[in-house]
């Protein structure tokens, strides 16, 4: 696997002042979002990326709620996040727009991803332990609320610290088979 490591630079944002990092590998390219004081065991949350929710506040999903949540907790408690290239769960921006498609027309979000030919959730975690590893880090409290993350990196996990989102009246039901069918803690 060939990486391609940014160097550092500063990021004022209105949750607080963090530092960058940005790791290419292969065409996706991810981002290190983390504090100044960075301690053991590490705040962190990994977060993958969610166009609609991140940046165009679509209430589908929890995704931007979660991502604003991590970095209040990071600026106010130290850490760091995690920000993922893997769009609709790793099935690429096109084919979560054709997944809403099929939501509207009925089917819940699993069933839209295995029409579309994909599993419930094509995500990796790979990135995360090699991020960890350039940065040092053995040991991390996880802001998570899924099951799939506790047991898919190499740091001990020393706790889970849940990020809770109100439901609304558009992601009711997305939040209700990620906590019945996926397992999320919500």
């Amino acid at each position: 696997m060939h990486i391609e490591i940014s160097k550092v630079a500063n990021l004022p944002t209105k949750f607080g002042n963090f530092k960058i990092k940005a790791y290419k590998e292969n065409d996706k390219e991810h981002l290190v979002i983390f504090s100044s004081n960075l301690s053991d065991p590490l705040n962190l949350r990994i977060h993958s990326e969610c166009l609609t929710g991140d940046a165009l506040g679509s209430r589908k999903c929890d995704c931007g709620e979660q991502l604003e949540a991590a970095l209040k907790y990071i600026s106010d408690n130290g850490g760091m996040v995690i920000y993922l290239r893997q769009e609709g769960r790793n099935i690429g921006l096109l084919n979560k727009v054709n997944a809403y498609n099929l939501q509207d027309l009925g089917l819940d979000t699993i069933e839209a991803n295995h029409q579309l030919g994909f599993k419930a959730d094509e995500r990796t975690y790979e990135m995360v332990d090699f991020i960890l590893d350039d940065f040092g880090i053995k040991s991390v409290n996880l802001l998570t609320n899924n099951p799939l993350k506790l047991s898919s990196i190499k740091a001990q996990i020393v706790s889970r610290i849940p990020i809770q989102i109100e439901a609304n009246k558009y992601n009711k039901d997305y939040l209700n088979i990620k906590k019945e069918q996926m397992g999320h803690m919500l």
